[in-house]
C-alpha cells in the first residue's frame, strides 16, 4: 500500500534497556499479524532487531550500512524473516563507521530518506526504523526520513527527565530537517504493577503529555525477555503472555491514530 498509508516510524531513545528493539520487533509482529505490509530497518550496530526476528549473522551480506552508503536498494538488502507480511534490512558492525564516512557529506542526514523513497520502499505500509540508544547521525537520519517518532520510555524515576530531551531534539529535527515529524506516541514499558513507583511514572506521564500517552501498558514480562534468545518475537514465542496481548493492543493503538491522522 503506497500514499498515504505508507508511514515511517522511527523508534527512538537515547537511553539503553527501555524496551526500544522489543518494541520494534513485537510492534512490527503485530502489524504484520493483522495484514499490513511491515519493513524494520535496523540501525542499531549491535543488531538486537536482526537477531530477535532470527536473522543470522553468516546471512548479514549486506545491511542498512548498504543502504545508506552503498548504492544499493530496498530489494538487494531486505531479507524475508519467519513472520509473513514482515522484512527487515538487518545491521552490521560496518554501521559503527558510517559516522566518519559521510560527515563531510552536504547530504549525510538525508541518506536514509533517500533511499526510502523509492518505489519499493513506497510499497511497505509501515517501515519501522530501529535506532541506536545515542541521538548520533544514524538517528538523526531515522529522523529526517521519518514522518513520526514513537518513543518507548521505561516506567522508572528518570523517566521524564531523558523524555524531555528527547522531545526537544525531535522539535529541533522539525525546525531544520523535517517540518513533518511528529509524535506518534509515548508507549510506557516495563510497567510493574506491583511497584508504587512505576504507577507514579504512569501518573506523571500522563499528567505532563496527556493524549500523546499511549493507553497500553508493556509489562515487565518474563515471556518477552526470554524470546529474543530464541530468535523470535514474542508474538510468536509465546501469543498469550501478558507482554504479546499487550504489543496486540498497541498496535491497534497505533493504527487508530494512523485513521484519524487521514480523517483530520
Amino acid at each position: 500500500m503506497a500514499g498515504e498509508r505508507h508511514r515511517i516510524i522511527t523508534i527512538a531513545n537515547q537511553k539503553g534497556g527501555v524496551g526500544k528493539t522489543t518494541t520494534a520487533i513485537n510492534l512490527a509482529t503485530a502489524l504484520a499479524a493483522i495484514g499490513e505490509r511491515v519493513l524494520i530497518v535496523d540501525l542499531d550496530p549491535q543488531g538486537n532487531a536482526s537477531t530477535g526476528l532470527g536473522i543470522d549473522r553468516r546471512d548479514r551480506k549486506l545491511s542498512s550500512y548498504d543502504l545508506m552508503v552503498g548504492d544499493r536498494g530496498i530489494p538487494e538488502v531486505t531479507l524475508e524473516t519467519a513472520v509473513p507480511n514482515l522484512f527487515i534490512v538487518p545491521s552490521t558492525m560496518d554501521l559503527l563507521g558510517i559516522e566518519m564516512e559521510i560527515s563531510q557529506q552536504s547530504d549525510r542526514v538525508f541518506k536514509l530518506r533517500k533511499a526510502l523513497s523509492s518505489p519499493e520502499a513506497m510499497a511497505f505500509s509501515y517501515i519501522l526504523l530501529d535506532c541506536p540508544p545515542s541521538f548520533n547521525l544514524l538517528t538523526m537520519n531515522a529522523m529526517a526520513a521519518a514522518h513520526s517518532v514513537l518513543v518507548p520510555l521505561q516506567c522508572e524515576f528518570f523517566a521524564l527527565e531523558g523524555l524531555s530531551q528527547l522531545l526537544e531534539t525531535v522539535s529541533q529535527v522539525r525546525r531544520t530537517v523535517n517540518p513533518r515529524l511528529d509524535i506518534q506516541g509515548i508507549v510506557l514499558t516495563m510497567f510493574d504493577a506491583r511497584n508504587n513507583l512505576a504507577q507514579q511514572v504512569v501518573n506523571d506521564v500522563r499528567t505532563h503529555l496527556g493524549d500523546k500517552v499511549y493507553h497500553t501498558l508493556i509489562p515487565r514480562n518474563v515471556r518477552v525477555s526470554e524470546a529474543p534468545s530464541y530468535g523470535k518475537p514474542a508474538i510468536l514465542y509465546d501469543l498469550k503472555c501478558a507482554g504479546s496481548q499487550a504489543y496486540l493492543q498497541l498496535a491497534s493503538e497505533v493504527i487508530q491514530r494512523e485513521r484519524q491522522r487521514l480523517a483530520a
